[in-house]
């Protein structure tokens, strides 16, 4: 059950060489449009994607509710796809989102700026200007995306298992060179401990989801550490009533658990509207 997440520059081949690797090695490959389509899908308005989408959000659109629950739709999203395993997603903060998954292949592509430039000239027919005008949004807007959303450097080699130069490789050699991490990565062991993660965490979105969006609990930061039968609630709630209320919902959703709560209380505090 591997599964590969790939973050990457613009115009550095990352969606060209995940496809063909997933074709190569019969993975599922999960697109961006895939992930839109399944975020809209659960309820988020896709007249607001424009807002959140692989950009870091404005100052006023980081301050209201959408924000948050873009992130608990796009968790959910990877999640879900990354339960089927076999996968490779790219982009959209996967490789963060599934850090703690047991076999995760986290992969970063790369390229020199004149390299990308080259590729974005002979693509849509531009100049140096719009091709680096493009190049420095993309990568500001991916910074800010990651940083708002899950407070990690994207561009920080350690989060990755290995960064790869598109420009010193072909697209066929990346591919081979995919196919020999897998092969040397991908585990029966490694498998059966990360769908065991993918579980728990996909259960606690799940949950998460649910005492927000359909039963409108107002708790800040809401998350659901699941460890076997026992669900620790966090978030920070504005009366003790509220946490006492999410554990009781929680526990009506999720009988054969245990739920606990580690919920902060503080009073007068105004979640984001």
């Amino acid at each position: 059950m591997a599964i590969i997440t790939i973050s990457r520059q613009v115009a550095a081949l990352g969606d060209e060489i995940a496809a063909a690797a997933a074709k190569k090695i019969g993975y599922t490959f999960i697109d961006r449009r895939q992930i839109e389509q399944r975020i809209v899908a659960l309820g988020f308005p896709h007249a607001r994607l424009g807002k959140y989408d692989e950009r870091k959000p404005g100052f006023f659109a980081s301050l209201v509710k959408d924000r948050d629950e873009y992130l608990n739709y796009l968790q959910f999203a990877v999640l879900e796809a990354a339960e089927k395993g076999n996968c490779i997603l790219i982009g959209r903060g996967a490789f963060s989102i599934l850090e703690d998954v047991p076999g995760l292949i986290s992969l970063r592509f790369v390229s020199k700026d004149s390299v990308r430039m080259e590729r974005l000239k002979t693509e849509k027919s531009w100049n140096d200007k719009q091709a680096l005008s493009l190049m420095e949004e993309s990568d500001a807007n991916r910074r800010g995306f990651h940083k708002s959303f899950f407070n990690v450097e994207n561009e920080a080699p350690q989060h990755y298992m290995l960064t790869l130069n598109t420009g010193a490789f072909s697209l066929d050699e990346s591919v081979r060179l995919i196919e020999d991490v897998v092969r040397i990565c991908a585990t029966q062991e490694k498998d059966a401990a990360g769908k065991k993660k993918v579980s728990q965490l996909l259960k606690g979105q799940q949950l998460v989801n649910q005492l927000l969006f359909d039963f409108h609990l107002n708790i800040s930061f809401l998350r659901a550490v699941v460890d076997g039968d026992v669900i620790t609630l966090q978030g920070v709630a504005d009366s003790q009533a509220l946490a006492e209320r999410a554990v009781q919902t929680a526990a009506k959703i999720l009988p054969t658990c245990e739920i606990r709560s580690a919920i902060s209380i503080v009073q007068d505090f105004k979640a984001y509207q």
